[in-house]
């Protein structure tokens, strides 16, 4: 093993925060903090941000993944994504407290964690590099369009969906209205979704993506349908499709993939492209 482990307890407002960095043996002057989306805490579903984090330490990046107040063994009542820009200043600060070498940091967020590692990037200059794993769009009518869009049409194709049919075994009447509800919100004018700026979730996002300088990696999910709101949301925008095709940004799809990218082919796709698009930063 090429790294070593520690616990770190770092303040944040008045709030004890705890993580864990897992440092190489022979590091570079970039460090990783991973935001853990949620609610969940530092290990992450199936442990696949402790998998991660010793993946990157074994590339040579030092990395911390880390409890945000409310959350796992910190302290502090919990907080929605949209408000958890202290505990990152405060991640990034622990991480060069811990390994002072570092000079350059990558924030790795995935779902509403991504959308928070967005929001915060700008405002600290020494995050030159964002993963935004399968982020975090979400809108009634936005999800109600992805259903349409991606699940109803996949069922159409199933085999095990029409041998129910022909056995008597679907419900259409639970089915119709659950079909019928999905379209009145996929039309409905909706009041947009508010966060703490008192804008609109994707306008803020929209905002912050453009102020920000460094580099972007999206990850995309094939068989997830928050990825899809995502994708979706890009394709009916020119102005989000300007950002996101642009020279700053790149994007890896994993056509298979669920959301949080269980399998272990999955995690280590996930992990290897991370580590090549850093070092070629």
């Amino acid at each position: 093993m090429n790294y070593s482990e520690s616990v770190v307890a770092f303040a944040c407002e008045g709030e004890q925060l705890l993580g864990i960095v897992s440092r190489p043996a022979a590091p570079t002057d970039c460090g990783i903090v991973i935001v853990v989306g949620g609610p969940q805490y530092r290990v992450g579903s199936h442990r696949q941000f402790v998998l991660l984090a010793r993946f990157l330490a074994g590339e040579g990046f030092t990395t911390l993944r880390f409890d945000y107040r409310g959350m796992g063994d910190s302290s502090g009542d919990f907080r929605d994504f949209i408000a958890i820009g202290s505990d990152l200043r405060a991640a990034v600060d622990a991480l060069q407290h811990a390994n002072p070498v570092l000079k350059r940091i990558v924030l790795w967020g995935l779902c509403d964690a991504a959308s928070a590692a967005l929001f915060y990037a700008p405002t600290d200059q020494r995050i030159i590099g964002l993963v935004l794993a399968n982020p975090w769009v979400r809108t009634v009518a936005g999800e109600a369009q992805a259903y349409l869009s991606h699940y109803y049409r996949s069922r159409f194709v199933d085999a095990t969906f029409w041998k129910k049919v022909f056995n008597g075994q679907f419900d259409f009447v639970g089915s119709i209205g659950s079909l019928a509800g999905t379209l009145k919100k996929a039309m409905a004018n909706e009041t947009p979704i508010r966060t703490a700026s008192e804008l609109p979730l994707r306008e803020r996002m929209y905002e912050a993506w453009a102020r920000f300088s460094g580099d972007i990696l999206v990850l995309i999910s094939g068989e997830d349908l928050t990825a899809r709101e995502f994708t979706d949301m890009v394709a009916a925008s020119p102005q989000w499709r300007a950002l996101v095709e642009g020279p700053r940004v790149s994007t890896h799809e994993l056509p298979a993939a669920n959301h949080t990218f269980s399998r272990e082919e999955w995690r280590e796709e996930v992990a290897s492209v991370t580590a090549k698009w850093i070092k070629a930063l």
